[in-house]
């Protein structure tokens, strides 16, 4: 992807990022404290910076496909041992 494409796109989302930071803190305010949803909010809203961290450094990925695919290849080897242990097969 070219430079000017990628920071059209980056552009874009800068914006579309500060609209869901100001509908959150106006969406916030409705709730009570001890609301589930609100509890979320704040978690979110508190760690913002984090949270858009992706906007500044494009080596940074929002999705975490990558690490579930090495842990999940991790966890595959964990079981079929258990399995193999318990069936006395080892």
């Amino acid at each position: 992807m070219d430079s000017h494409k990628r920071s059209t796109q980056f552009e874009r989302l800068e914006v579309v990022i500060a609209d869901l930071a100001a509908w959150m803190r106006e969406q916030r305010a409705k709730l009570s404290r001890r609301n589930d949803i609100a509890k979320a909010m704040d978690y979110m809203l508190k760690r913002w910076t984090a949270f858009t961290r992706f906007l500044d450094d494009g080596r940074i990925c929002l999705s975490t496909n990558a690490a579930e695919r090495g842990v999940r290849g991790a966890s595959r080897g964990c079981s079929a041992a258990r399995i193999a242990a318990a069936s006395g097969r080892r």
